[in-house]
């Protein structure tokens, strides 16, 4: 089952008020169902949606449809069920589907006329033409499919109410309004009261946000051990470069020893070397103080070498 079904079975299930009943059932019809000369036809393969329109339908106007439940022979082997309306002119006007005979591309103001109303269109919009990505898959994703660009711009504007920073992209066969941040996919469903289905996407957020904060944690380890590795070498490499010339008494004591020491412990870090030489010599040289003294080493390495140069 998809985290889309799991959604849409929870939501289905909530109980509301009236008013809240007519502000989804209009968000439903208007963008997922068949409507020609006042025939509604309701076709889906999630039960509990088809369980939810049923009775919405039946207990606001007391119509009960044709039912038809068809066998898929795909893949899934889902069943649909098609709910059948006759002559749903008072239906369509009281939805504000229909006004003067004329079908709308959106819904009177009465039918939005509050938050409540406004999360409960959503809702139905969502049940009929609306998805969302599995938090477990590699992207976080929510979008309605609608056919109409009023309708889309609408639903936009009332998801942008709530701050969800929804946006609109036009399809080749429609339009898509689509929430790509994983927090305000959780902002929306907790705001269609899918409060299990929020659980699970935090959940799974929260451990993909670890899992990626150990990444980068050991991204940055590996990066800083390699830094440190490529510092100690280009060290060596000065090293090298004065003992070969024989010019090693040309350096003081302490820098002699910290040569010696680097030599050593090729791998150490600057501080990791400072420790040493404080336990092992009691020379108390701080992480900044070593960086001057292979300061001092690489000035004279490569005086060496360019003197070597003009000499060849």
């Amino acid at each position: 089952m998809s985290f889309t079904t799991i959604v849409k079975n929870e939501i289905s299930k909530l109980e509301c008020n009236e008013s809240e009943y007519i502000s989804e059932l209009c968000g439903f019809l208007i963008n997922s169902s068949n409507i020609l000369n006042k025939h509604i036809i309701i076709s889906t393969e999630n039960s509990s949606v088809a369980r939810r329109y049923f009775s919405l339908i039946k207990n606001l106007y007391n119509i009960v449809p044709k039912i038809t439940v068809r066998r898929q022979y795909n893949f899934n082997r889902n069943n649909t069920y098609i709910l059948d309306y006759n002559d749903c002119s008072t239906i369509l006007e009281n939805l504000s589907l229909l006004k003067n005979g004329k079908m709308l591309d959106v819904p009177l103001d009465y039918i939005i006329s509050d938050d409540e109303e406004i999360k409960a269109y959503l809702r139905g919009c969502f049940i009929s033409s609306g998805s969302v990505n599995d938090p477990k898959t590699s992207r976080y994703h929510l979008e309605f499919i609608i056919k109409n660009k009023k309708q889309a711009e609408l639903i936009s504007k009332l998801l942008n109410k709530f701050d969800l920073n929804s946006k609109v992209l036009n399809r080749s066969k429609g339009y898509m309004v689509y929430i790509k941040e994983a927090e305000k996919i959780s902002d929306f469903l907790r705001m269609m009261k899918a409060y299990s289905s929020v659980l699970y996407f935090e959940d799974i957020r929260i451990y993909r946000d670890h899992v990626n904060m150990t990444n980068r944690l050991n991204n940055c380890e590996q990066a800083n051990v390699e830094k440190t590795i490529n510092t100690a070498n280009q060290q060596i490499k000065y090293i090298d470069i004065i003992n070969k010339n024989d010019a090693i008494e040309l350096l003081d004591d302490k820098t002699k020893e910290v040569i010696k020491y680097r030599l050593k412990y090729p791998e150490s870090s600057l501080q990791e070397l400072s420790d040493i030489l404080n336990i092992e010599t009691n020379i108390k040289l701080s992480k900044s103080g070593l960086n001057h003294k292979f300061r001092k080493i690489k000035e004279l390495a490569l005086k060496l070498e360019s003197r070597l140069n003009k000499n060849d």
